[in-house]
């Protein structure tokens, strides 16, 4: 895989030319950055930037600003890759706070294994409704902790939206053990990995890997090239042994007014 080629195609259709992530976010260019404002509640981003040592600190002051003026919240993502080098120093010395570093990995659909095998017990549920959304929610809240306006935007995604997300949840009878969703971005060649979480007695038996396994097959029917993930340092060891390749790191970088 040439990785530099690839990053260069992800930096380009995921980050110059992203697509807005959730209804009634847009993506907006000012300058040489790209930044998403999203819609009351939703996340705030700077997405990609391409500056240089004379004008960073002044696209970081404009950035806080506008966000500020706007009494938001927004994480600079940062990418292991991104100019100036310093740009991470930089945006602390600014008041942004670094969040724990995650590593960006892509694989090709079509060389990931399809076969889902669960453990005895659990079966794979669709989320098609609000109810299944609690579902999601009641799992990510137990791995994860309270999250950001997840219920609403991912009831919105489905009912707005529903081309653009699959969610999926392991159950086991009537209690959800693990859940996940494949983010679908038309027009790109990639599809994202995101929301994988499995409650502390169901780990180490492989349910990770059959819901990686599950979303990596849709992408496949669908058309999606690659499939990427920003990976913690808990995922990492698995998704390597999967087929995952390292792209970058990345790391959030959150301003709140």
């Amino acid at each position: 895989m040439d990785t530099a080629a690839i990053l260069a195609l992800y930096d380009d259709q995921m980050r110059r030319g992203a697509p807005a992530d959730s209804p009634g976010a847009r993506v907006e260019r000012v300058g040489d950055v790209v930044r998403q404002l999203g819609a009351e509640g939703d996340w705030n981003c700077v997405l990609w930037s391409d500056l240089g040592a004379g004008s960073a600190d002044a696209a970081i002051a404009a950035q806080i600003r506008h966000f500020a003026s706007l009494g938001r919240e927004f994480e600079w993502k940062l990418y292991g890759h991104d100019r100036p080098a310093d740009l991470g120093e930089r945006l602390r010395a600014a008041g942004l706070v670094p969040e724990p570093e995650e590593t960006l990995m892509v694989a090709p659909t079509q060389e990931l294994s399809t076969a889902v095998e669960l453990p005895e017990g659990l079966a794979l549920r669709p989320v098609t409704d609000p109810d299944g959304v609690e579902l999601m929610v009641r799992v990510h809240e137990e791995v994860f902790g309270p999250g950001r306006s997840l219920r609403r935007h991912l009831t919105a995604q489905l009912a707005e939206q529903p081309e653009t997300v699959v969610m999926t949840v392991a159950m086991a009878g009537e209690l959800p053990v693990s859940s996940a969703r494949l983010e679908l971005y038309p027009g790109t060649d990639f599809a994202g990995l995101w929301g994988g979480g499995t409650l502390p007695a169901w780990r180490g038996r492989g349910v990770y890997r059959a819901l990686v396994a599950h979303r990596a097959r849709i992408a496949a029917e669908r058309g999606y090239r690659y499939l990427q993930v920003d990976a913690s340092d808990q995922s990492r060891p698995i998704l390597r042994r999967l087929g995952f390749t390292a792209l970058s790191t990345t790391t959030p970088y959150v301003f709140r007014p």
